[in-house]
């Protein structure tokens, strides 16, 4: 059990963690059609827009109400209802993705009575689904704003559905923001291989994946479908990846009755065999050949690589789902955690087997990294590698100066071999480094 110790500094003066708008806005990305809308001024989109941007070294579809200091003061209504407007004429989005920022929080706008207002001002707005969520930037991270946008979703969106049209092979996977569009593309392919239809909420993988597409359009062009959405309700069963999904999971158990089952870690060999138990379980179909050998060729690797991981000491600076499963895969090799620092409090941070964890930024995680082998965090963290002369390895968002943030798979048996390999390798050149 983790003891949880909280900064005491009153200013993030190395900050580490990314608003809620940010997760709010990666979580819309991932559904088919969408139009992300942020109440807020044009710097508050700007700096999300950036953020992602730089990550995913690609274009990322966002709208701003674009509220100025009149607005603020007198209201944003007017800036909601004209936006969403524009929107409908210019780009033609299937669903808007609406979000809070902490301008329009902070001066308390009741945004359910917005919208609620603007449809009945404007009927013909009625196809158009509007999600709406709160991510003031003040509190939270973007693990808090990417969960609170996947809740937004399945309360808005799913229908209900008659027993006729339940379907029995249907599952909805709700994928936190520790997975990569890599990582949900190989667990799509994982799903399918037993014979199932995974409905993924958010889909990334079609999204941000690095890909061309045949035209360009200003919304996103690939995704979770709007009638996939609506669809959830004849699932069989939800998979929840991350402690985070587990509210929408609960949401979607509440309303059509879907049993659900959650996953913390989705890397290491015990962690794979359960994701593989459970959908065997599901489907009543055995783990396909493909897998299995996969399978013992993790064990392989893992015997013949362990003696470069054992007894390593490892820091990290992780959001509570990430550094979650990035702890139980290390200590499976063997490695000692030497530090630990998250950006929120989660229920999953007292369960690991740390002595502690503290909640604050990368100051703190440079002072209590000291000794450490190695670096986990994002890319921010480079100059503090540099000034303690440690290795980094590069996990979370963002990262921009790696070429695979968007492509890095580090689930299943392949994706867990290849995070072994790539930490690996880092103290084989540490080791290298030392000799020559």
């Amino acid at each position: 059990m983790a003891i949880i110790s909280v900064t005491s500094t009153s200013v993030a003066v190395n900050p580490l963690k990314q608003s809620q708008t940010v997760g709010a806005v990666l979580a819309f990305l991932g559904v088919k059609g969408m139009m992300p809308l942020l109440h807020g001024s044009q710097g508050c989109t700007a700096l999300t827009k950036a953020v992602l941007v730089q990550h995913f070294g690609q274009t990322i579809p966002l709208s701003t109400t674009a509220m100025t200091e009149v607005a603020t003061i007198l209201g944003g209504e007017e800036r909601v209802e004209q936006a969403i407007l524009t929107l409908v004429q210019t780009s033609k989005p299937e669903i808007i993705g609406l979000c809070t920022t902490g301008l329009v929080e902070t001066r308390g706008d009741d945004m359910e009575r917005f919208v609620k207002e603007i449809r009945h001002r404007h009927p013909e707005l009625d196809y158009l689904p509007i999600v709406l969520v709160s991510t003031p930037d003040f509190k939270g991270t973007l693990q808090d704003g990417f969960a609170g946008a996947v809740e937004s979703i399945v309360k808005e969106i799913p229908q209900k559905c008659s027993k006729q049209n339940a379907c029995p092979t249907q599952i909805t996977i709700l994928a936190s923001s520790a997975f990569t569009p890599g990582d949900v593309q190989e667990i799509k392919e994982i799903v399918t291989s037993f014979g199932l239809e995974p409905i993924v909420v958010p889909d990334l993988s079609g999204v941000l994946n690095g890909h061309i597409e045949d035209s360009c359009s200003a919304i996103t062009a690939n995704g979770t479908t709007l009638s996939q959405l609506r669809s959830i309700g004849s699932s069989a069963f939800t998979l929840a990846l991350g402690e985070s999904m587990r509210g929408s999971a609960q949401i979607l158990e509440k309303r059509f009755n879907i049993p659900y089952e959650v996953f913390g870690e989705l890397t290491g060999l015990a962690a794979v065999d359960r994701f593989l138990q459970a959908l065997v379980d599901i489907s009543g179909v055995g783990v396909p050949e493909k897998y299995r050998y996969q399978r013992r060729q993790l064990q392989h690797v893992m015997l013949e690589n362990h003696f470069y991981f054992g007894c390593k000491r490892v820091a990290l600076a992780l959001e509570p789902d990430l550094l979650w499963s990035t702890v139980y895969f290390l200590q499976s090799l063997g490695v000692q955690i030497h530090a630990a620092v998250t950006t929120t409090r989660s229920p999953v941070l007292e369960k690991l087997p740390i002595p502690s964890v503290t909640i604050g930024d990368l100051e703190d995680f440079e002072q209590v990294a000291v000794g450490s082998d190695l670096l986990i965090t994002n890319s921010h963290a480079v100059a503090i590698a540099q000034r303690l002369e440690i290795l980094l390895y590069r996990q979370g968002i963002p990262i921009f100066d790696r070429l695979d943030a968007n492509q890095f798979t580090k689930v299943g048996y392949r994706g867990t071999m290849q995070l072994l390999f790539d930490i690996g390798n880092l103290f084989l050149q540490a080791e290298t480094k030392v000799k020559h």
